[in-house]
This record gives C-alpha cells, sequence and structure tokens, in this order.
C-alpha cells in the first residue's frame, strides 16, 4: 500500500467522522429533548459509547491479530489522558461562562467512578505477573471488575441523573418540533452507524502509517494510534459545543473514560497467551497516575467552581489538564 493511499484513506475517515459527528450530536441533543434523560446521560452513555468503538475495534484487533498488549493497553490509556485534554479545549474554546459551572452534578459521580476503575487498572500493571494468583486462566482479577464496576456506574449515574431531572417540572418547550423521537432515533443510528464503520477502519489506517513511519509499537499505541481513534470524541465534543450542548460535550468525555476502561477487560478476555495487563509494560503506570492527576483536577474544578480567567483566556483546571498531557506525550516520547 502507497503512503499516498494511506493517507487519503486517513482523511476520508476523519471526513467522515467530521460530517457524521455533527448529525450524531444534533439527533442525540434531540433524543435527550423528547426524552427527558438531559444531555449528560446521552453523552455519558450513547454518544460515548459509539464514539469509543475505535478504541475497542483496535484493542480487539492488538490482541488477536498482532498480539501486541502495549498497542492496546497504550492506546486506551492514552485516549483517555487526551479526552481530558479535548477538555480543557472545549472550555478554552467556550466563550462566556466557565464550562465547569455548566456542567452538571453527575458528571462528578461519573468522574469519581472513573477514579475507582483506574485504581483497579493501575493495581493489576503494579502485580505484574504475580496478580495471577488471583486470576482465572487468562483472565486476569481485575477483568470481571471493571465489568461489574462499569455497570454499576452507569446504572448509579442513571439514578442519580433521573432523581435531578425530576426536581424540574416544569415543561420546556419542545426545541426540535419538526421530529418525532423515532425520527430522532433513526437519523442517530445512522450517524452513529457512520461513526462506526469509518471510526473501525481508522485504527487500522493508523497501524499502516505507523509502520511506514519506522515507530515503535509502544510509541504508536500511547500517542499515535490514541490520537487517531479520539478524534470521534474530539469531533463530536465540538460539535456539541456548536449547538450549546455543553453537558452533552462533557458528558461524552467521561464517559468515553469509563468506556475505555471497560475495553480493557474486554481486550483481555481475547487476549489468549497471558493476562492483559500482566503482559503490558509497567511503564503504563506512569499513563494511569497522569489521568488520576486529571480526574482529580476535574473534579476540584466541578465542585469549586473557578472564577475568572488566566490573561482572560483559560482557567488554572485546564491549564493544568493541558500541562499534564503535555508531560505525559513527553514522558512517554522519552521513554520509548
Amino acid at each position: 500500500m502507497s503512503p499516498l493511499s494511506v493517507w487519503l484513506q486517513f482523511f476520508i475517515c476523519v471526513a467522515g467522522i467530521g460530517i457524521a459527528g455533527v448529525y450524531l450530536t444534533r439527533y442525540g441533543d434531540a433524543i435527550a429533548d423528547k426524552t427527558g434523560l438531559g444531555g449528560s446521560w446521552v453523552g455519558l452513555v450513547l454518544i460515548a459509547t459509539v464514539t469509543s468503538l475505535p478504541e475497542l475495534s483496535s484493542g480487539l484487533s492488538a490482541v488477536t491479530l498482532v498480539g501486541a498488549p502495549d498497542i492496546a493497553v497504550g492506546n486506551v490509556l492514552g485516549a483517555c489522558v487526551l479526552n481530558l485534554a479535548v477538555l480543557a479545549v472545549l472550555d478554552l474554546l467556550h466563550r462566556g461562562e466557565d464550562i465547569y459551572r455548566i456542567a452538571g452534578p453527575s458528571h462528578v459521580l461519573a468522574a469519581g467512578f472513573v477514579l475507582l476503575l483506574l485504581g483497579l487498572v493501575g493495581s493489576a500493571l503494579l502485580a505484574g505477573e504475580s496478580g495471577g494468583a488471583w486470576s482465572v486462566g487468562h483472565i486476569g482479577f481485575a477483568t470481571p471488575l471493571l465489568m461489574i464496576g462499569y455497570v454499576v456506574a452507569i446504572r448509579a449515574i442513571h439514578r442519580y441523573e433521573c432523581a435531578h431531572m425530576a426536581q424540574f417540572t416544569d415543561e420546556e418547550p419542545d426545541r426540535y418540533p419538526h421530529l418525532s423521537l423515532r425520527g430522532a432515533v433513526f437519523r442517530y443510528g445512522a450517524a452513529a452507524l457512520v461513526i462506526v464503520i469509518t471510526g473501525t477502519w481508522l485504527p487500522f489506517v493508523g497501524e499502516a502509517i505507523a509502520r511506514q513511519m519506522a515507530w515503535s509499537q509502544s510509541f504508536v499505541g500511547t500517542l499515535f494510534i490514541a490520537l487517531v481513534t479520539t478524534l470521534p470524541e474530539l469531533v463530536v465534543t465540538l460539535s456539541a459545543l456548536r449547538i450549546g450542548a455543553v453537558n452533552m460535550a462533557v458528558g461524552n468525555l467521561l464517559g468515553s473514560n469509563l468506556f475505555n476502561l471497560l475495553v480493557l477487560a474486554v481486550d483481555d478476555l481475547f487476549y489468549q497467551p497471558g493476562i492483559l495487563l500482566a503482559a503490558a509494560s509497567a511503564v503504563h503506570s506512569g499513563s494511569v497516575f497522569a489521568i488520576v492527576t486529571m480526574m482529580g483536577i476535574v473534579i476540584t474544578a466541578l465542585c469549586y467552581h473557578p472564577k475568572g480567567r488566566l490573561l482572560g483566556i483559560i482557567n488554572w483546571p485546564s491549564l493544568g489538564l493541558l500541562v499534564i498531557a503535555l508531560l505525559h506525550g513527553f514522558a512517554m516520547f522519552q521513554k520509548w
């Protein structure tokens, strides 16, 4: 495959994601409006699941076809770091009130569950081969706990969101009177299908580009493939910002991180040679620490509601997220 052909495929994928992302957010917002679920829930579950499917497909490809656990683990953790960096970009681009003030309280709960699941991932990485004592066959001890944790998180957030929405009894005008719920769901499904097809194709194109550039496997997984598979989140988040659906945008990013940690469990199920997190390099624990620090900043900002912007451009939590993301990228580049 020629370099021109590979890059052409890459830009076709990006264009497909860009166009479908606009419609995905628009009809996701309509579904939130008509069902009363709220933008936070739709962003956290419906949209986050769709935009995170590239991480799932690339991870399964890495562990089943390539036999590269470092690419699978690096892709997921690198994508989590980039999602939080995109949150900072979202705040940077949003003019007016701080996004941490606008974001609903359920996002704090989602961020807390991300930290809990990250603790499991970090423990499994540090345990390495010794974690096999608590494992069953090739399935690591963290895998069932990650799956249970994800289900508990989604259920808890859903119940919290429903209780929160029930406090607002006043009927709001339908912002999409020309569109039925069935029509919104159908159009959302069509846009999601385009995202899934192009997003699934994207990691394979990214791996082809990485091979041609002669980049190392761990570097490819943590930075390049993670960047490529995060494009759907970036496009959908910016589209949500464009229509004023800030809660959906924040929910998409935090929900993607929650789903990405579930992806690690699925990858482990399909990694036959052994336990995925035991086979992966312990250096990935550096990514876990970076994500934990960034999530701590997000939770603090959502609770504290910082006022003002540095030089009138960016507030301190967003600046902190960008600095940690850049330091993490530099550290990974130096290490690998």
